[in-house]
């Protein structure tokens, strides 16, 4: 189910803030500061790509002066998924009940958590929205909101999710949401990793919820987002999607009786000779209605 309204949650448990980093030296104290300021209930994990700036070395030093913070010390850069696969483990096997992605440019701003993790209290995943009344970006091109906004919007109606910012990171999970995903088959590296969990939660039946953020630009550091990021997202979204499509019409076929190519006959066991009016069966999907946002 995913509506949230029908079912009852447990508590939240610990909360793991999770903080990818890689060149980030300039950001990484005023960001683990504002989130311990703005939770101070909340740790942090920063999962570092063994930044050449440093990062690592500095979020060592942030750990060291406060119990509430941990360093997850990667061999390389191997993109954004990757890291927070690695983080949302570690989070689980040191028994917290809430992991958050946050960047660590201060574009997600910590002084918002406390909303996404109020909503969680009613969700399985909480998603920090641009793209709904109330959301908004700031210090962002027009050519770079477009972007974001075309890209959410294709892989909403490609992928058929009902979600207005699919493609953000600022997100709330429980922990029981992150175990249902199966997150060992997720291959996704870059930003198209926030696609396909979204996705995934929506086909698992969890519940989803938007919460309106203001998105605020970097003002230090450089960007992650690079061309070959955007076309691994454009051609793995596409592809979900067209396999997706594809899967409903077999299986749509198979339920018909369709002897048509690509009805999936050869799966079907072998039926003595019918008249046409006995062969014929009523359509029959078993696709769930699309999941109800609040």
């Amino acid at each position: 189910m995913n509506d949230g309204e029908q079912r009852s949650f447990g508590p939240l448990g610990k909360v793991l803030v999770i903080i990818p980093t890689y060149n980030e030296a300039e950001n990484i104290q005023p960001i683990v500061e504002r989130v311990r300021a703005s939770v101070p209930e909340a740790h942090i994990l920063v999962a570092d790509d063994n930044s050449p700036d440093g990062t690592g070395k500095l979020a060592d030093e942030l750990a060291a002066a406060d119990e509430q913070v941990q360093v997850l010390h990667r061999k390389g850069k191997e993109g954004l998924g990757a890291a927070y696969l690695a983080g949302f483990q570690w989070g689980i096997d040191h028994d917290f009940g809430v992991l958050v992605e946050m960047d660590a440019d201060g574009s997600h701003q910590p002084e918002e958590l406390p909303r996404l993790l109020h909503a969680l209290k009613g969700a399985d995943l909480v998603l920090g929205s641009r793209w709904i009344p109330g959301g908004r970006v700031v210090n962002w091109p027009k050519s770079r909101e477009y972007l974001s906004r075309g890209g959410s919007t294709y892989s909403r109606l490609l992928l058929d999710v009902p979600i207005r910012d699919v493609t953000g990171g600022y997100r709330a999970f429980r922990k029981e949401t992150l175990e249902g995903l199966g997150m060992a088959e997720v291959a996704s590296a870059g930003y198209c990793f926030q696609v396909d969990l979204a996705w995934r939660a929506v086909k698992a039946g969890f519940h989803v919820v938007e919460v309106p953020i203001t998105f605020v630009e970097r003002e230090r550091g450089d960007s992650k987002m690079s061309r070959n990021i955007v076309v691994e997202a454009l051609w793995r979204v596409t592809a979900w999607g067209v396999g997706a499509r594809a899967s409903k019409l077999v299986g749509r076929g198979a339920a018909r009786g369709d002897n048509r190519p690509g009805a999936a006959a050869a799966d079907r066991p072998a039926a003595p000779p019918q008249s046409d009016a006995a062969a014929r069966t009523p359509e029959h999907t078993a696709d769930s209605a699309p999941g109800k946002l609040t």
